[in-house]
């Protein structure tokens, strides 16, 4: 058995949200997913998605995304991504009851992968609370905006503490961390996920999010402090599942 990632799948096949405009990369994207899940992925494998599954804003709309990402091979983990608007913080337990085994919903809950625990949460990235004029430069500091961030970042920082505990409750001392926004800001080389994920000696970071070439050094990536961080936005990976363990 072995441990897959993939993220930012950004399925529309219920609303109309095509991806082409965002690159070549994406033409035909699902076809990719399709393609490269079915071959690199096994029945008995695992297979973790770290966010943005579907562009459909309430579950309705979003049924025949979620129904691809059922039908796609091995045990699906779904992660709580950014434009996931059809999932919030008191629907996963509903969503884990209803989609009962095919699809598990990893937020404020830790799954298990033979001696790991996978943990993860949503996380946030934020980029400064000030603001720019016409010309680029920065204005002014925007202290509701620094406010919020940080109300999100605690919010954040206590649903992942939770998924530890629970995890760490249940016997568990070997741990991959899994975020959908990446772990730290642009340049910089530790946040509180980082020290999080320090803490509990995680054996890897895996997250999302970041698109485009100009974006995919945004955050940590590779080894760090004894982790290994790892970036598996679709787009980075022409959609071939990364394999984590």
């Amino acid at each position: 058995m072995a441990l897959y990632a993939l993220g930012d799948l950004h399925l529309s096949f219920q609303v109309d949200k095509p991806m082409d405009p965002f690159g070549k990369v994406w033409k035909h994207h699902e076809r990719k997913i399709e393609k490269y899940v079915g071959r690199i992925v096994k029945p008995e494998d695992t297979l973790v998605l770290t966010g943005d599954h579907s562009w459909g804003k309430k579950l309705a709309d979003c049924r025949e995304d979620l129904a691809f990402i059922e039908a796609l091979p091995g045990r699906k983990i779904l992660l709580r991504g950014n434009h996931d608007m059809f999932w919030n913080a008191k629907k996963t337990r509903q969503l884990n009851a209803a989609f009962d085994g095919k699809l598990f919903f990893l937020q404020d809950n830790f799954a298990a992968y033979e001696d790991h625990a996978l943990v993860g949460t949503k996380g946030f990235t934020f980029e400064g609370p000030f603001y720019l004029d016409r010309f680029g430069q920065v204005a002014g500091w925007d202290e509701e905006r620094e406010k919020q961030a940080e109300k999100l970042i605690r919010r954040e920082m206590d649903r992942l503490r939770t998924s530890f505990r629970l995890a760490w409750d249940a016997g568990y001392r070997k741990f991959v961390m899994f975020l959908h926004y990446p772990p730290t800001n642009i340049l910089e080389k530790s946040s509180p996920f980082t020290e999080i994920a320090e803490e509990y000696k995680v054996t890897a970071v895996v997250y999302s999010h970041c698109h485009g070439q100009s974006r995919f050094n945004d955050s940590i990536r590779g080894e760090y402090h004894g982790i290994r961080y790892m970036l598996v936005s679709g787009d980075h990976l022409n959609f071939h599942p990364a394999r984590v363990l």
